[in-house]
């Protein structure tokens, strides 16, 4: 079977539908929020370990990305080879129970050692989660709604966010960082059992249909005849570039944030506590940078795919996430530098939109360049390129760059000028998606 990817022909788009499955999508929506729930819960509770475990910021950087980075990244593709073979509900359900119950183990973390050994564990299980689930959403989502349906998945991203944030800086306060971890664990193994009730591989149903053999292997093309065809196609390389370079920022930013106000702001955010008759600092915290990524990561996803959608044409899927990026970058900026904790954490609703606007369209243009059954191969190994770079060095770097400007600058003024210099790179990352745009025979349309 040709498996040279697409410039626009994905097989699912031609089968008729009455639109969005809003099941599938919403089930893989909530799994995808409490995967990012998962994760960023340590992001609000990192200073309170920090001063518990006695961690350095490159510690709180490598726990937080190189750690879950290491079998995130390195088992996706595995994942993703098992999934075009097999059912993805139960690859999914198994990933979802693993990575919940390795998050409820975090809490037990004594020292680095051991709170690093958890987040590799959550990551193993995460290496089961979007491949398959965009995948299936593909398969089940006419050509025209396909923007838009993953970037309904992606809005778990901010819908995570926000519910980490607020419920880890609540439970912070009231009860100490390891509650925040016991609590949010448990109930994502609950969601996996529901899953496996409710849904059933799309793909089941429509080779059912075709009185096709799902195990048959010659309907899957190879990893070599997969890698062939990204190896020509140059648009790929630009845009995988542009998304790691944005994750690269963007896991930084969000690892540190809480650190950098609650070093920066303490004084205010305590002033806005007794104010508001809440427990603490951190609460005050949770509920601002919740809003933030919540909010303003929910507008810029919904409108991204909106727009991805509407102008369907190759160039949509990329103008879209160059422009956001380029925002973004000075707005971010602006958060860091401004001295009013209130007027840094509304103004933060607007750059995290930006930047959050090419979800949809970027997806939409990978899962586009493929064949339906190779669709989770190509985007383990968009992601591999995204998580290995974002994930694994975006917190890492910024913590070590932190801990360096730490030595002549303070804690405070260290973490600022880290995060601000990493902001930078989102200029480069939006000159990879416009450098992607230049490329209209390997774009989908």
């Amino acid at each position: 079977m040709n498996a040279s990817l697409s410039t626009g022909h994905a097989d699912s788009g031609d089968r008729p539908s009455a639109g969005v499955p809003y099941l599938l999508v919403g089930m893989m929506f909530l799994t995808y929020a409490f995967s990012y729930l998962d994760r960023q819960i340590v992001n609000i509770v990192a200073e309170h370990m920090k001063t518990d475990l006695d961690l350095a910021d490159w510690q709180i950087g490598a726990m937080s990305g190189l750690g879950f980075a290491l079998l995130y990244t390195t088992l996706g593709l595995p994942v993703a080879r098992l999934a075009e073979r097999t059912d993805r509900v139960n690859i999914i359900t198994a990933a979802l129970m693993v990575w919940s119950g390795c998050t409820a183990l975090f809490g037990l973390g004594r020292n680095f050692i051991e709170v690093f050994a958890a987040r590799i564990g959550v990551g193993l299980g995460e290496a089961g989660g979007s491949p398959p689930a965009m995948s299936m959403i593909a398969d089940a989502t006419p050509r025209a709604y396909q923007s838009r349906a993953l970037a309904l998945y992606n809005l778990g991203v901010p819908m995570g966010a926000l519910l980490g944030m607020v419920l880890g800086g609540f439970v912070v306060d009231a009860l100490g960082w390891r509650w925040a971890f016991w609590i949010v664990g448990p109930p994502g193994i609950l969601l996996a059992i529901l899953i496996r009730m409710l849904l059933r591989d799309p793909r089941g149903r429509a080779d059912a249909e075709a009185g096709k053999a799902v195990r048959s292997q010659d309907t899957v093309p190879s990893l070599g005849e997969v890698a062939a065809s990204l190896r020509r196609n140059t648009a790929f390389w630009w845009i995988a570039a542009g998304a790691a370079l944005t994750t690269f920022v963007g896991y930084g930013q969000q690892t540190f944030y809480a650190s950098f106000f609650l070093r920066n702001h303490a004084d205010q955010l305590d002033d806005l506590a007794k104010a508001w008759g809440l427990a603490g600092p951190t609460t005050v915290l949770g509920i601002g940078l919740g809003i933030a990524f919540g909010l303003g990561g929910a507008i810029g996803t919904i409108l991204g795919g909106q727009l991805g959608d509407r102008w369907r044409s190759p160039h949509a899927y990329l103008w879209v996430p160059a422009l956001g990026s380029a925002l973004a970058a000075p707005l971010y900026i602006a958060t860091l530098v401004f001295p009013s904790a209130g007027f840094s954490l509304a103004l933060l609703v607007v750059p995290v939109a930006l930047k959050s606007m090419w979800y949809g369209p970027i997806y939409a243009a990978v899962q586009r360049m493929t064949h339906a059954r190779s669709r989770a191969t190509v985007l383990a190994i968009f992601l591999f390129l995204l998580n290995a770079l974002g994930l694994g060095f975006g917190p890492l770097s910024i913590g070590l760059i932190s801990d360096w400007l730490a030595q002549s600058m303070g804690e405070a003024q260290g973490l600022r000028w880290a995060l601000i210099a990493v902001t930078i790179v989102s200029l480069a990352s939006s000159l990879c998606f416009w450098a992607a745009k230049g490329r209209p025979g390997e774009v989908p349309g």
